[in-house]
């Protein structure tokens, strides 16, 4: 099973970047470990601070799930929500931190509505359970 992982923004400073928040493992690492555990899956990463860039690339379809990660995207795309709702694959969408605890406008997400489960507060362990969930 192909299941691409999508990043957006600011998700490129993974290991660096707040790291009281985000930890400090880089998403090379991060994706290392999960290719090295999910043998079976075919991994593709993919990660974009440009909004067109991450609809081009949800649109090539060429994948079985998704695992995405919106960054500050979550709060505001409608138009990677209206992609979202045009894929009729598996979707779940990860968090790294708890945006139910963050600041205000960082508690919706308009992108989850389109997506089978959210995952949020659980670390780079949620890119791990996103995979866990998904069935061959």
């Amino acid at each position: 099973m192909k299941v691409l992982i999508v990043n957006g923004p600011n998700l490129n400073l993974l290991g660096t970047r707040e790291p009281e928040i985000y930890g400090s493992t880089s998403m090379e690492s991060c994706v290392e470990a999960l290719t090295s555990e999910f043998t079976s899956h075919d991994l593709d990463y993919y990660q974009s601070n440009i909004e067109g860039e991450i609809i081009n690339r949800l649109q090539e379809d060429n994948f079985d799930a998704l695992i995405i990660n919106p960054g500050a995207y979550t709060h505001y795309s409608y138009a990677i929500a209206d992609c979202l709702k045009n894929i009729r694959k598996p979707k779940i969408e990860v968090h790294i931190s708890n945006i139910y605890k963050r600041e205000e406008f960082r508690q919706k997400s308009v992108t989850a509505a389109h997506t089978d489960a959210v995952l949020s507060g659980f670390g780079m362990d949620g890119y791990r359970l996103a995979l866990l969930s998904i069935k061959d």
